[in-house]
C-alpha cells in the first residue's frame, strides 16, 4: 500500500490540495476496510478453534465421566465404585500374602538348599554367579518340580481325588535328592500345616491332610492349604516360587555376602525366570517331572558333611 502511494506521488508530482484530500480519504477507506476484513477473519478463526477445542474436550470427557461415575450395584445407584475386588478375592489375597511372607514361621531362613556348599566350593562368588545358579534351580531343578507338585496337589484337592492326593504326596516326598533337602522340605511342610491349621482351620483342610497318608512336603502343603481356602491356583504358584527364590537370595546374601540393594536387583533380574517357571508348572503334568541341576544336587549332598555351616541344608 505504501508502495502504491509512493508511485502515485512520483507519477503526479504537482497535486492540488483538493486532490490530496480525496486521495487521503480513499486510502483511509481502503485501510479501514482491510483492517475490518482481517478482524472478522481472525474472529471467525478464533470461534472455529474455540468450538473445535470445546467439542474435543467434550468428546474426551464423556468416556472419562463414564469411567469415573461407574456405579457399584451392591452399594446403590448413587454410590461411586471404589473397588473391583470382591470380598472372597480380598480374603484369598490376604491369606496368600500372609502364608508366603518371610514372616510366616516355617523356618525357611535356616535352609540354603545347598547354596552354602556352592559358596565354599567357589561355584558362587558374586551376584552374577548366584543369579546363574538360582536361574538353573528355578528352570531345571527344585523350583520347577515343586511348582508342578503344588499345582497337581491343588487340582487333586479341588476334585476330591483322595487316591491321587496320596500318590502325589508320596511321590513328592520321595523326589528329593538328599537327606538334608528332605529335612528342609518336610520340616517346612509340617510347620506350614500346623500354623495354617491353628489360625485358619477348616473342615476340608483336615480331610485333605488325612487323605495324603504320607509325609507332606512344603509344596504339597501349600497346595492343600490354598485349595482348602479357595485361593486360586495361578497366583499361588507364582507367590510360592517368589517366596522360595527370595529365601535362596537371602541365604546367598549372607554367604557371599551381598548388600540389600544387590539382593533386590537380583530378585528383579530373576522375575522373568520365576514367571516362566510358574507358567511351565501350571501347564505340566506329573509325567513332566525331572531335574537337570546335578551340581545343585551334589551341593545338597555334600553339605551334609561340610565342616563349618551356618545353615541346616
Amino acid at each position: 500500500m505504501l508502495a502504491a502511494i509512493t508511485r502515485m506521488r512520483l507519477a503526479r508530482p504537482m497535486l492540488t490540495p483538493r486532490t490530496i484530500t480525496r486521495t487521503t480519504t480513499i486510502i483511509t477507506m481502503v485501510i479501514t476496510k482491510a483492517m475490518t476484513i482481517t478482524m472478522i477473519t481472525a474472529t471467525h478463526t478464533t470461534i472455529i478453534a474455540t468450538t473445535s477445542i470445546a467439542v474435543t474436550t467434550t468428546i474426551t470427557a464423556i468416556p472419562m465421566l463414564m469411567k469415573t461415575n461407574k456405579q457399584d450395584p451392591e452399594q446403590g445407584s448413587d454410590a461411586p465404585r471404589t473397588a473391583d475386588m470382591s470380598e472372597s478375592e480380598a480374603a484369598a489375597l490376604y491369606r496368600l500374602m500372609t502364608w508366603l511372607s518371610p514372616s510366616f514361621p516355617v523356618g525357611a531362613f535356616s535352609y540354603s538348599s545347598g547354596i552354602e556348599w556352592a559358596v565354599e566350593a567357589g561355584d558362587i562368588t558374586d551376584a552374577a554367579s548366584l543369579q546363574h545358579w538360582l536361574s538353573s534351580m528355578l528352570s531345571d531343578g527344585a523350583g520347577l518340580c515343586d511348582g508342578i507338585f503344588l499345582a497337581q496337589t491343588h487340582r487333586a484337592a479341588l476334585s476330591d481325588d483322595n487316591a491321587l492326593l496320596a500318590d502325589i504326596a508320596e511321590l513328592a516326598s520321595a523326589f528329593v535328592t538328599s537327606r538334608e533337602r528332605h529335612l528342609e522340605t518336610t520340616a517346612q511342610g509340617r510347620a506350614f500345616i500346623e500354623i495354617a491349621r491353628a489360625a485358619w482351620n477348616s473342615e476340608p483342610f483336615d480331610r485333605l491332610i488325612a487323605a495324603c497318608e504320607a509325609t507332606i512336603v512344603y509344596p504339597v502343603a501349600v497346595g492343600l492349604v490354598s485349595a482348602a481356602h479357595g485361593v486360586p491356583l495361578a497366583p499361588t504358584v507364582h507367590a510360592f516360587l517368589h517366596a522360595v527364590t527370595s529365601n535362596w537370595i537371602s541365604a546367598g546374601a549372607r554367604l557371599v555376602p551381598l548388600g540389600q540393594t544387590d539382593s533386590q536387583r537380583l530378585l528383579a533380574q530373576l522375575e522373568p525366570a520365576v514367571a516362566a517357571t510358574a507358567r511351565r508348572a501350571l501347564a505340566a503334568s506329573l509325567d513332566d517331572l525331572g531335574s537337570a541341576t546335578f551340581r545343585a544336587d551334589l551341593a545338597s549332598m555334600r553339605h551334609e558333611t561340610q565342616y563349618t555351616r551356618l545353615f541346616r541344608s
